[in-house]
């Protein structure tokens, strides 16, 4: 029987994964108070616009398609957005406008006070990422992000992020296990409303 030893490459890869992952555990409460405070929102007719770009715009639609769908349980569906998946409005505003206006204009369009929008970065440093967070603000709306290390200019530019080291791949690896966390969180504290509703 021949012996597997492991391959040097992918052993690394994933402990450099778990290095990142141990920085997002510590950061597992700001993810749970994030997925309440959605959860409030959005049961209150809010909705989450999301952005990102190259892998993190995957991670943006991922967790609106997960709020619009379902992560795990049968539920209702909520508003939620990826503007990186506007593929009409990416190419007409980046084409007039310039492409770090490709974000903000959607904000400007489609955030009101009380909506959520979540910026995903693993430089933190995207001027597209930048205006967006100045029109969440303008508009009102609550501004999040998560981004790699810090210091990084996206960091100092919304309300609230988790911010976690390690390499671009490993950042966004990390960043689909926090939009799973934040489902998580989102639908447990959506369950104890509704339980709260029908006892009330």
């Amino acid at each position: 029987m021949t012996r597997t030893l492991p391959d040097p490459i992918a052993r690394d890869h994933i402990d450099a994964l778990t290095v990142t992952l141990s920085a997002l555990r510590k950061q597992s409460s700001t993810l749970g108070r994030w997925g309440r405070v959605l959860a409030e929102r959005l049961d209150a007719g809010a909705r989450l616009l999301a952005a990102g770009n190259g892998g993190s715009a995957a991670e943006a639609q991922h967790f609106t398609a997960e709020l619009v769908g379902r992560f795990r349980d049968d539920r209702r569906p909520f508003s939620a957005l990826a503007l990186n998946a506007e593929t009409s409005s990416v190419t007409a505003i980046s084409n007039d406008y310039g492409y770090e206006q490709v974000f903000a204009r959607q904000v400007t369009a489609h955030a009101r006070p009380g909506d959520v929008l979540l910026l995903l970065s693993t430089s933190g440093r995207s001027p597209n990422l930048l205006r967006a967070a100045e029109a969440g603000h303008t508009a009102g709306a609550l501004v999040w992000a998560l981004t790699g290390s810090t210091p990084n200019p996206l960091y100092e530019a919304v309300d609230e992020a988790v911010a976690l080291p390690g390499s671009t791949s490993s950042v966004q690896e990390a960043q689909l296990v926090a939009v799973h966390v934040l489902c998580e969180a989102f639908e447990a504290a959506l369950s104890e409303v509704d339980a709260q509703r029908r006892v009330s």
